[in-house]
């Protein structure tokens, strides 16, 4: 059997179990904080010889009790040993926060090899020897995690602490890479990185994404690292999404909910608020399904009586609703990009549009050939709405040079959608001038990214320029390599202006003047 007691020394409920185990009901989250413990301690019993198991340690992580104490009995079940355990504050110091990742596995044994786990078991004593001031050690624990916690803020500042999380089939060299693409979103969103947990498994787990000792590991980083959000390297199914906030007791979010947050962040223009508020009106109306539909009514009236519109309806419907008025709205600006684009036609001006990876310097690029000041920053999507300059050449020439919204892997769905009329400028484009990142570790595979969602844009077509930015942060081997890989391709740096002779040079050679289009 079980106690769990209050900081008053109160029994709050007790538990009765078989031989084996005890089982814990759903627990009040009254007093659920970053730097809160539950407010209870636990107390139970086990029928054989044995002290702390791995399983009293995970239910002391995911209740985030105060502590957890176990009490042995003889063969004439009277009171042998006792034996406790509680969490330890976080101690976070630094980088060192943000580099830490969960490996470990393993179990918790006798005095203090749990330390590493964020726990302290102590050694079991005989049952009417213990001398410990339960009260005391909680109150100096929240107090030293309240401390760690400010001291964590003022480091990283106010923003949102939170763990990344990858798992998946892929080799775990391109799972770290594409963590780091996480991160590096997770900082442009203005979430500091407490902790990172990579996991490579034969079959991902449907329903939790994580095994148990793994949600052992990633509740450890949380409470190490003030984290109150997890973020999930890909898309979570809206169960999944129920099913680890319910574990976790924290919020969770995915890759496309932090790149729509992003988006929702740098959205300025009307048409881009608009293209953001559907975006995420899109992702969010499948997770409004509830758990049972046969009382789904449309509206009252005929074959719509009894029971109603229940609120889980009323919210669908205004969903609907107002993706359909953004939908004509968007439409409407649309027209009138297209009515621009007829203008620029009729001129004979060429079009050349500026594609790539997010944060490849395509706004860079932009700003240096035209000694514009659009905003240029080194964050991925810091520019969202696309924005349009002149450039003029020697002999009477000017081109309309367009940059727009940078790309990423996995484009989620819900934007492709909500930007087709951002992309718009990209089919109205004599020429795609594609600029790539030539100092990432990863530009191959980014070139690629780009060219596949143009294929899947049916842009593929329209002729192109592949531009290698940032060429001086390469070596010799580096540059050798990639031009040997790509020996069309033209190496500039964009913010010193290396290269851009050749660009420019590029461009003139590739359009007809006289009639204003592109020569293949």
């Amino acid at each position: 059997m079980g106690l769990l007691i209050d900081r008053q020394g109160r029994a709050q409920l007790v538990i009765v179990g078989d031989t084996g185990a005890i089982y814990i009901p759903e627990l009040p989250r009254s007093r659920q904080g970053t730097a809160r413990l539950r407010g209870l301690r636990l107390v139970h019993t086990h029928l054989a010889d044995t002290l702390l198991s791995q399983e009293d340690m995970m239910d002391m992580l995911f209740l985030r009790l105060d502590s957890v104490g176990v009490l042995t009995v003889d063969e004439f079940g009277g009171p042998e040993r006792f034996q406790y355990a509680h969490l330890l504050p976080s101690v976070v110091s630094g980088a060192g926060a943000g580099e830490q990742e969960a490996e470990q596995g393993g179990r918790a044994a006798d005095g203090e090899e749990g330390e590493n786990k964020g726990y302290r078991v102590f050694p079991a004593v005989p049952w009417d020897r213990v001398d410990a001031d339960f009260n005391a050690l909680t109150e100096a624990l929240e107090d030293e995690m309240a401390r760690a916690l400010s001291d964590a803020r003022v480091a990283d500042g106010d923003g949102e602490r939170a763990v990344l999380v990858s798992v998946g089939t892929q080799p775990r060299s391109l799972q770290e890479l594409y963590l780091d693409e996480l991160q590096e979103l997770a900082r442009t969103a203005g979430i500091a990185v407490v902790g990172r947990i990579v996991q490579r498994v034969p079959q991902v787990n449907h329903k939790l994404i994580l095994g148990k000792g793994k949600l052992a590991e990633l509740e450890v980083l949380c409470l190490q690292g003030n984290a109150g959000m997890v973020v999930f390297d890909g898309e979570l199914a809206p169960a999944q999404l129920r099913n680890l906030t319910d574990a976790t007791e924290r919020k969770v979010l995915d890759r496309t909910q932090l790149i729509l947050d992003i988006f929702a962040q740098h959205a300025t223009s009307r048409a881009g608020k608009l293209q953001v508020e559907m975006a995420q009106l899109q992702y969010t109306m499948p997770r409004l399904v509830g758990k049972n539909r046969a009382m789904d009514r449309l509206m009252g009236g005929i074959g719509g009586r009894g029971p109603g519109e229940t609120k889980l309806e009323t919210d669908r419907r205004k969903i609907r609703d107002r993706i359909s008025r953004i939908k004509g709205e968007l439409e409407t600006l649309r027209r009138q990009r297209g009515y621009a684009r007829d203008r620029r036609a009729k001129a004979r001006v060429p079009v050349a549009a500026l594609v790539g990876y997010t944060n490849a310097g395509k706004s860079t690029t932009l700003n240096t050939l035209t000694h514009s000041d659009v905003l240029a920053e080194n964050k991925l999507f810091a520019t969202l709405d696309p924005t349009t300059r002149r450039l003029r050449f020697p002999q009477e020439r000017e081109l309309i040079l367009t940059d727009t919204v940078g790309f990423i892997r996995n484009l989620p769905k819900e934007l492709k959608e909500a930007f087709e009329a951002t992309l718009e400028e990209l089919e109205a484009a004599d020429l795609l001038i594609h600029v790539a990142d030539a100092g990432h570790p990863e530009v191959e595979r980014q070139i690629q990214a780009v060219e596949s969602i143009l294929t899947d844009m049916q842009l593929h077509e329209i002729p192109s320029v592949l531009v290698l930015n940032k060429w001086d942060m390469l070596d010799d081997e580096a540059r050798f390599a990639l031009r040997q890989a790509h020996p069309q391709a033209i190496c500039i740096c964009a913010r010193t202006g290396e290269g851009l002779d050749g660009l420019s040079a590029a461009i003139i050679s590739r359009i007809d003047w006289e009639r204003g289009m592109v020569v293949a």
